[in-house]
């Protein structure tokens, strides 16, 4: 048979037209499946297999078309069939039916590309190599084990957060969570992630029983699960092989240097590693208190191991944020934080945190904002998910006007963090300073959304409502911002509202309140202008600029744009000052 007699044949005996029908009916069960399954949490091996058997199936039905024909008597051998019924005026429904499941699969597939986004956008848009890392549960007879379930959770995050390949959610916005809920998809779909690692941790003495398991989010399948009995002294390659194992688990790339990072044992001394976790602990918490109790255990920590490079990097990130929680004045703070960064990368130049710390000295006190800018795109490039360095790069960044970059950097902590309030709040702010008010305010709403107690976003939902000419809806929210702690910054912004409103007053109480504070504390000069400024004390609030320039006041790195400090613009010695500031800007 010659090829020309062969195409003949196979258009006699309808094998063309049963291939075309296949196909449209093959993809058009593909769709379907791939559309309807996913919403009812299908496990994807469903549709994995449906697309494997109309694969197979093809070739079987081009087979049987060209063997058998469908007649009105039956199915019989083609070779039987008559020739004359062959000869009959042929029906064109096959047409139709061919037409009708193209339609259909081309609605199906528009359905599934665009119209199942918005109930199922976390099938179509969480990455695949992204993972949240839940709080572990302490099941020690011990409650006071707390930090160390907390510890070995972190520990395993940090180790996961050195793989440029993976998306891994910082603890801020796990902690939000239990061990092991109930509504993974939601929380999956919260964070931003496709897995979630829950686990539990068990001390006794020196043994340490750690369980976790690995499952995906959204079709509730567990791609891995152990139990691993050790002595507290291997709880390192635990940490390490779990990293591993999820890295690998998830087919994430991992580099050299990231597999050298994952498996380091930080200490040999378990008692020193134990001090270490009671300090990030408390470090976390986030209190003039808790910082001060931080930095004690970091250097308990260090008396134990003097070369512990993490206690050191813990130190550095402690005494950075005393300034801002008024533990002590910025000129006793930055230069300690510095020095314990230092050491930190000493002893370990692989180390993410020290660098943004040291970024955060660069920024608040000696205002030099390129090579601060430098060290925190160090601290991204050796953590790519560590969200503070994208956080805190705006102090950075804002002092010399570059704003879209900042807000961009701050976004992207958002999304390793999307949960943190202080993160929230600090994108409203860096809104607030580029002057987009009806960004700051929507931010600021968003923020209080996780959490409506939080003071921060409250007083910069204020300042966006002044700002955009709404005072007296302003202070409602710089009251309630001021009644929910002491902190100068918040007394300060209802000040200067109230000096705006007319209730000089009031205002002047809260001043006169802050500079007898000033005496024994820590108050920075920025507060104290913002609400002289306000009360019509020109010369009064530069004075008060002059201090917090001495005292490396953080504020007084946005002086330049600042709204706070329009009134003030042209003159001179406020222009000066600016120069003082931004004098360093490359």
């Amino acid at each position: 048979m010659n090829a020309r007699n062969f195409l003949a044949e196979l258009k006699r005996r309808n094998v063309y037209k049963v291939a075309v029908a296949y196909a449209v009916v093959g993809w058009l069960v593909i769709q379907v499946s791939s559309t309807v399954l996913p919403t009812f949490h299908a496990p994807e091996w469903v549709v994995q297999t449906l697309v494997v058997l109309v694969a197979i199936g093809f070739p079987i039905a081009l087979v049987i078309a060209w063997a058998f024909e469908l007649t009105p008597e039956g199915l019989k051998r083609a070779e039987d069939v008559d020739l004359a019924m062959k000869r009959r005026p042929k029906s064109h429904a096959w047409i139709y039916v061919v037409a009708v499941g193209a339609v259909l699969s081309i609605g199906l597939f528009m359905l599934g590309r665009y119209g199942f986004r918005e109930k199922n956008s976390s099938t179509v848009e969480l990455p695949a190599k992204s993972i949240a890392v839940l709080p572990f549960d302490n099941l020690s007879e011990d409650k006071s084990n707390a930090y160390f379930a907390e510890g070995v959770q972190d520990e395993i995050l940090t180790r996961l957060a050195k793989v440029a390949d993976l998306k891994v959610i910082s603890r801020t916005s796990t902690q939000h969570f239990k061990s092991a809920p109930d509504n993974l998809p939601q929380i999956a779909k919260q964070l931003g992630v496709m897995n979630i690692l829950e686990g539990s941790v068990q001390k006794a003495n020196d043994q340490v029983r750690v369980n976790v398991q690995l499952i995906n989010a959204l079709t509730d399948a567990h791609l891995w699960a152990e139990t691993f009995d050790r002595k507290l002294t291997d709880i390192f390659a635990v940490e390490s092989e779990i990293a591993k194992t999820i890295a690998d688990t998830l087919q994430a790339k991992l580099t050299g240097s990231e597999k050298t990072a994952m498996s380091k044992k930080p200490t040999a001394n378990p008692e020193a590693y134990e001090l270490y976790l009671k300090g990030r602990f408390f470090w976390n918490k986030r209190t003039s208190a808790d910082l001060r109790k931080a930095v004690d255990y970091f250097n308990q920590a260090i008396a134990k191991d003097s070369n512990y490079a993490l206690a050191y990097a813990g130190l550095a990130d402690a005494f950075a944020m005393y300034p801002d929680y008024g533990v002590e004045a910025p000129a006793d703070a930055y230069p300690r934080a510095k020095s314990a960064a230092m050491k930190a990368l000493e002893l370990d130049n692989t180390l993410g945190q020290p660098h943004a710390a040291l970024g955060l000295v660069y920024a608040n006190f000696e205002h030099d904002f390129a090579k601060s800018i430098g060290e925190f795109e160090r601290a991204a490039q050796l953590d790519p998910n560590y969200a503070t360095a994208h956080q805190w790069i705006n102090t950075g960044l804002e002092p010399t006007g570059q704003f879209d970059r900042s807000i961009a950097e701050t976004k992207h902590a958002i999304e390793l963090d999307p949960l943190s309030l202080i993160i929230n709040a600090d994108l409203a702010y860096s809104y607030f300073n580029a002057r987009r008010f009806d960004d700051a305010l929507a931010q600021s709403q968003k923020t209080l959304e996780i959490d409506p107690s939080f003071h921060v976003a409250r007083g910069y939902l204020g300042l966006a409502l002044q700002f955009k000419g709404q005072l007296a809806e302003a202070i409602p929210e710089f009251r309630t911002a001021a009644a929910s702690n002491d902190e100068p910054f918040s007394q300060a912004l209802l000040g200067q509202a109230l000096a705006r409103a007319g209730m000089r007053d009031e205002a002047q109480r809260i001043l006169s309140r802050l500079e007898e504070r000033a005496r024994d504390h820590f108050v920075t000069g920025w507060s104290l202008a913002v609400i002289r400024l306000a009360l019509g004390d020109k010369e009064g609030a530069l004075a008060a600029l002059d201090l917090a320039l001495q005292q490396h006041a953080p504020e007084i790195v946005l002086i330049k744009y600042d709204p706070l400090f329009d009134d003030l613009r042209g003159d001179p010695h406020f222009e000066a000052l600016v120069q003082k500031v931004v004098g360093k800007e490359k």
